[in-house]
């Protein structure tokens, strides 16, 4: 437990009074007992479920235990009164030194203060993005690299051992077509007679990708191949003769870019893992023949689906893992028609790798239009790793951008979607950042592009922004005030705080007290959004002290003629700076020291 965690520390202090109470209190009823924030202030400042969840092993009514725990917590020293409530509840209101209290933790700790032991270093790999390198990344590219960023920075914030990877999906169709794309841009490139109209008609499937992006490509390859990619009279080669190298050349390509937006968007991923690789390796093959040695694979007929029949149901004689056995709703197919794996097969590979470098947890952060697919590869985790490894999917929903009201379509250079890079260019990467967190991952969300750039509270990047923007100019006056006081953090942390007594300096420090609590909540339920709350709420409050000072003069931050009360509210100014830029770090998002 960290002492400075105010809730870690009440919750022993009731633990403890409940085993006064019930002697033998079995473990597992003991870790359901939680200490909370109350909703209303009226009813104190936290509430425990302690009586109720004792009850059954106590045999005792909740009610019973309620009045007794009363007695025990009002003897306690950060607690000034205990009530029982409701059918079990016991609220708690505290000292105001048990919430000064931990202003000089935070003054001392710095932004690690609010860092968990849950994760006790369990390793995590965090996959995200893993955009097919077929174009540009496009805003449901964006939303998932957010959530996945700022979800891998939570884990480690609560001591887990997090890798963050790329999945690159270059292998399959949609890759070939690719090909055949930029081999279109290259015939242009080197002054070719066909016609586009006339190119579509040779491509198997059409021509897919016709987005400006690869016309760059297109000039890559004529510089290094010259016209030795295609027929003397700058014809269509047969592809044998050029696809592997376009391919090679034009994934290369795709991936430059895709990094590069990345890094504007503030993501760094750890690990980079290549599909086209591991199926060259034989990755895949080989966690096949272990399926089969273990009794997991047969040939069987698949029966037909009700309703639409997915793409991989064929009535034939199938090579089938038993993925029912872990479950999944059905048995799934990993052999084609043609003799090659299915992707489903190939990912196996992929998730087995993953599980042989010594991951305790997998998190893979999907599209929602991937829910379907989240079963099957539960499921073959299960059984690669005989239950020893578990996986978890996140799943974010299709972002719709606006602007005046309407709906966002077009790029000019990818021809048909919103890239990343116009957002970034358009609103900057805090903006995107800290937006694409005030929804949960699953919710579909309006990103509103008026209202990202909008200096109103209605503007949640701004809002929290301006608050930490706020902090540092109290602080900057404050030594220009006051020369030569010692107003560092850690003189700060020696400041008598007696005088921090009204309710709006309060309800600041009960804000700041739920930090570490709401680090470990966020991290355990996979769920970065709660930062983004957490930190709108905090400057919520701290706007209202701000304000409170323009009406009421003893609620000022600076006040020349009383060093002491000063000293003490930019002790609270500055531990609230800490926390906004602690958490803003979690979410990738760069505190500014001033709003210009």
């Amino acid at each position: 437990m960290n002492p400075s965690d105010l809730y870690a520390r009440l919750r022993e202090t009731v633990l403890a009074a409940l085993r006064e109470i019930v002697p033998d209190l079995p473990a597992e009823i003991a870790a359901r007992v939680e200490i909370t924030p109350t909703r209303d202030q009226a009813h104190g400042d936290m509430a425990t479920n302690a009586a109720m969840v004792a009850a059954k092993a106590a045999r005792q009514p909740p009610a019973k235990i309620a009045a007794a725990l009363v007695k025990h917590l009002t003897a306690a020293p950060d607690i000034a009164s205990a009530e029982a409530a409701g059918p079990g509840f016991v609220n708690l209101r505290l000292r105001p030194d048990a919430f000064r209290a931990i202003l000089p933790a935070i003054l001392r700790d710095g932004e690690s203060w609010g860092d968990a032991t849950i994760g006790a270093g369990t390793r995590i790999n965090v996959e995200y993005v893993s955009a097919n390198p077929t174009g540009p990344m496009h805003i449901g590219h964006c939303r998932g690299a957010v959530v996945g960023d700022a979800l891998a920075n939570l884990l480690i914030k609560a001591g887990y051992g997090v890798t963050k990877e790329y999945y690159i999906n270059d292998a399959g169709a949609q890759v070939t077509a690719l090909a055949w794309a930029a081999y279109w841009r290259y015939l242009q490139a080197i002054g070719s007679p066909i016609t586009e109209q006339m190119f579509a008609s040779e491509v198997p499937g059409g021509l897919q990708y016709k987005g400006e992006y690869l016309a760059d490509v297109g000039r890559a390859l004529g510089e290094r191949y010259q016209a030795s990619l295609a027929t003397p009279d700058l014809g269509i080669a047969p592809p044998e003769l050029w696809l592997n190298a376009v391919k090679d050349l034009t994934i290369a390509a795709m991936m430059t870019e895709i990094r590069e937006d990345l890094r504007r968007l503030g993501v760094q991923q750890d690990a980079f893992t290549s599909e086209r690789a591991l199926v060259a390796s034989g990755a895949a093959d080989a966690v096949i023949d272990k399926l089969r040695a273990d009794g997991l694979i047969y040939q069987g007929v698949l029966e037909p689906p009700k309703g639409k029949a997915p793409e991989d149901w064929e009535p034939r004689p199938q090579t089938l893992f038993q993925a029912t056995r872990f479950g999944d709703d059905v048995d799934r197919p990993l052999r084609k028609s043609d003799g090659s794996n299915t992707y489903f097969a190939n990912d196996i590979g992929y998730h087995a790798d993953k599980v042989a470098r010594g991951y305790d947890v997998l998190i893979d952060v999907l599209g929602a239009d991937h829910g379907g697919y989240v079963s099957r590869i539960k499921a073959a985790v299960r059984a690669i790793s005989a239950d020893a490894v578990k996986l978890e999917a996140v799943l974010c929903q299709i972002v719709h951008i606006v602007k005046a009201g309407q709906p966002v379509r077009m790029s000019k250079r990818a021809g048909s979607y919103v890239t990343l890079r116009d957002l970034l260019d358009e609103v900057g990467k805090d903006a995107v950042r800290f937006t694409m967190l005030t929804r949960k991952a699953d919710a579909q969300m309006e990103f509103d592009l008026d209202q990202v750039l909008a200096t109103t509270r209605e503007n949640p990047v701004f809002y929290v922004q301006y608050a930490h923007a706020r902090c540092r100019s109290v602080l900057r006056a404050a030594t220009g005030m006051f020369p030569g006081h010692g107003l560092a953090d850690s003189d700060l942390a020696e400041t008598a705080l007696n005088t921090l007594t009204g309710e709006p300096e309060l309800a600041l420090m009960r804000r700041l007290a739920l930090w570490p609590r709401t680090v470990e909540s966020a991290a355990i339920a996979r769920e970065p959004h709660r930062i983004a709350f957490f930190l709108y709420d905090l400057a919520a409050d701290f706007h209202m002290l701000w304000n409170r000072g323009k009406d009421d003069a003893t609620l000022r931050f600076l006040r020349p003629d009383q060093p002491a009360e000063t000293r003490a509210r930019l002790a609270l100014v500055a531990a609230t700076a800490i926390v906004i830029r602690s958490g803003l770090a979690v979410m990738g998002v760069t505190p500014v020291e001033e709003m210009r």
